[in-house]
Formats: structure tokens, C-alpha cells, sequence
């Protein structure tokens, strides 16, 4: 493994956070951790034999070249805003921020002080999603005609954001990189079952060109956990499921679908499941090293400031389709 620039500080060491400082441990690059609960901080930073900052102290310290954040969502902007303004580059946790207006001033600022600017959508560096990308740019599945994805646990359940902002993100993210194009129009609403301001289920509709679809589910109600996403084209449909064993988590079907005329039903020929093989590695270890490459080249991450805010958009509008609807 290649050596980094210890110059690496994570801001958040919690649930998600503590996976981040591992990692960037691991590859080497990590200099001080951070988080409100100092013990916490502490913990990490003697495991890791590293720095356990405040948060002035990172945004101070001229040796700290990059920051991390794995806050609660509601943190994200302020926090990233500091830190860019701090002169760091910044990988961020999904989302971004809460809304498309913060997240417009933080592209701007990085790109004004030419800084680089990452969003933490994870599957975009799972091997499955690139070979995925891979099959559908050969024209293994041919046209693409709609996507859904769900995105199901039980727990854990958040008070800071609500289901669609936990987790839905990260499909968004892929669906848009797949269908890449804006959606023409969004509709979403929401079930509202522990609180009647945090909504614990969601279904997002997405209408493309051409008729194309994508529809994602996401509950933290769900009684076991399930991490899907089908595509479905004119000669073949995909299907990851990261859920699976490293041997079946992309499954290809070429089933043939035949029209005769509109007066006969059309003709299907199933076939067996293909399971394409993958090369086993951890994607949040590719999604740290990326931002290292990122940085250390100034070079655009694939999932950059502008990738993030086409993925709020869709998560506002979404949020305010929910709104109405529950009215």
C-alpha cells in the first residue's frame, strides 16, 4: 500500500465516523480525530495513537490539510463551510447539507479557493455498482427502461433527519448516475408512524425522457434488512443486492421479452440467473483512498460538490412533495 500524508482529520467518531477513522488509519493518512464527546475522541485517538482536537484547534492547525465530517446531517454545512473557509479540503458525509441553497454556497466556495469538495455517496466505489455501470455502458442491458431500489432496516431511527434523508441518498445518487439526466418531475410521500414530523417510510417516484422510471423505497420499519437495486433495459435486467455474499451480489438476467402484434400477449423467456464476479475489496477504503488521489492530484472526485447538489435537489423536492401530501 501506498504511503499518505498524515494529514487527515475526522470530525465525528461515532456510528459511521469510527469506520471513516479506521480507514483513513489504515491507509495512513489519519492525524487527530474529534468528536463532542470527548471520551469518545479520546478513545479513538489512543487506539490510533493520533491527536484528539476540538473543532478550533483542526480549523487552526496548518498541518491538518483535509477534514472529514461524520456528524449529525443537521451539522454538515456549518461544519463544512468552517472548514473550507479554513482553507481544508473537505470529504462530507451524505447529504451534503439540508438544502440546495447551502449546498450552492458550499460548491462555491471550494471552487473559489480552489479546494477540493467530496460527498460521501459510498456505493459509487463498491466494486458491484462499477461493474454494474460497466455491463450497462457495454449495452449488456440495452435500453434502459426504469429502476427501483429499496432501502429497508429496522432502525436506526434518527431524530435529527428523517428516512428520505438517512437513507435514500445514496440511491438517488445511483440513479441519477445511471439514467444520466435530471428527472422531468418528482412525487413522494411518506408514512409517519413513531413521530408526526419524521417520516419513517418513503416512496420517491422519478419521471426521466423517453418514459423512463425509477421509484425508491426507504423504511427504517422494516423487519429485516434489505439493500436492492433492479435495473431494467430492453435486452437484460440487473439486479444488486448488497445484502448477498460477495459471490451474488450482481445478478444479471437475460430474459427475452418478444411482441408479436398488440392483439397477442407478448411472449417471455425466462433465463437463469447469471452472478458476475467481482473483485472483493471494501468500498469505504476505495472511497478514503479516492479522496486522498482527489486531493493529492486536484483532481475531481466522482462524487464532487456538483454530483451532490443534483442529488439535494431531488431530495428537496422530495421532502416538499412529502410536506403537501401529508397536509
Amino acid at each position: 500500500m501506498r504511503k499518505y500524508s498524515k494529514n487527515i482529520a475526522v470530525i465525528g467518531c461515532g456510528y459511521w465516523g469510527k469506520n471513516l477513522v479506521r480507514n483513513f488509519h489504515e491507509i495512513g493518512a489519519l492525524y487527530a480525530v474529534c468528536d463532542k464527546n470527548k471520551e469518545q475522541a479520546n478513545k479513538f485517538a489512543n487506539m490510533h495513537n493520533v491527536r484528539a482536537l476540538s473543532v478550533d484547534e483542526i480549523m487552526q492547525d496548518s498541518d491538518i490539510k483535509s477534514v472529514v465530517i461524520s456528524t449529525p446531517a443537521a451539522l454538515h454545512y456549518k461544519l463544512a463551510k468552517r472548514a473550507l473557509e479554513s482553507g481544508k479540503n473537505i470529504f462530507v458525509e451524505k447529504p451534503l447539507s439540508l438544502t440546495v441553497h447551502e449546498g450552492e454556497e458550499l460548491c462555491e466556495i471550494a471552487r473559489s479557493r480552489s479546494l477540493i469538495l467530496m460527498v460521501g455517496h459510498l456505493l459509487h466505489y463498491h466494486s458491484a455498482y462499477i461493474k454494474l455501470k460497466s455491463i450497462i455502458k457495454g449495452g449488456v442491458l440495452g435500453d434502459i427502461r426504469y429502476i427501483y431500489s429499496n432501502r429497508l432496516n429496522l432502525g436506526k431511527v434518527r431524530r435529527e433527519e428523517d428516512i428520505l434523508w438517512s437513507f435514500a441518498p445514496h440511491d438517488i445518487s445511483m440513479i441519477l448516475d445511471i439514467m444520466e439526466e435530471t428527472p422531468k418531475s418528482v412525487s413522494a410521500f411518506g408514512g409517519f408512524y413513531l413521530s408526526n414530523k419524521i417520516a419513517d417510510t418513503t416512496i420517491t417516484h422519478l419521471s426521466f425522457s423517453n418514459g423512463k422510471k425509477a421509484h425508491i423505497f426507504v423504511s427504517w420499519l422494516h423487519p429485516f434488512k434489505e439493500q436492492k437495486l433492479v435495473v431494467v433495459g430492453s435486452k437484460a435486467m440487473a439486479v444488486f443486492v448488497d445484502g448477498e455474499p460477495w459471490d451474488k451480489k450482481l445478478q444479471l438476467y437475460k430474459h427475452n421479452i418478444s411482441i408479436t402484434d398488440e392483439t397477442s400477449a407478448p411472449l417471455i423467456n425466462k433465463a437463469d440467473v447469471e452472478y458476475i464476479k467481482l473483485e472483493k475489496n471494501e468500498p469505504l477504503k476505495n472511497e478514503c483512498t479516492h479522496f486522498l488521489e482527489s486531493v493529492e492530484n486536484n483532481t475531481t472526485p466522482r462524487t464532487d460538490g456538483e454530483e451532490a447538489l443534483r442529488v439535494l435537489k431531488v431530495l428537496e423536492e422530495s421532502a416538499n412533495e412529502i410536506i403537501r401530501s401529508n397536509d
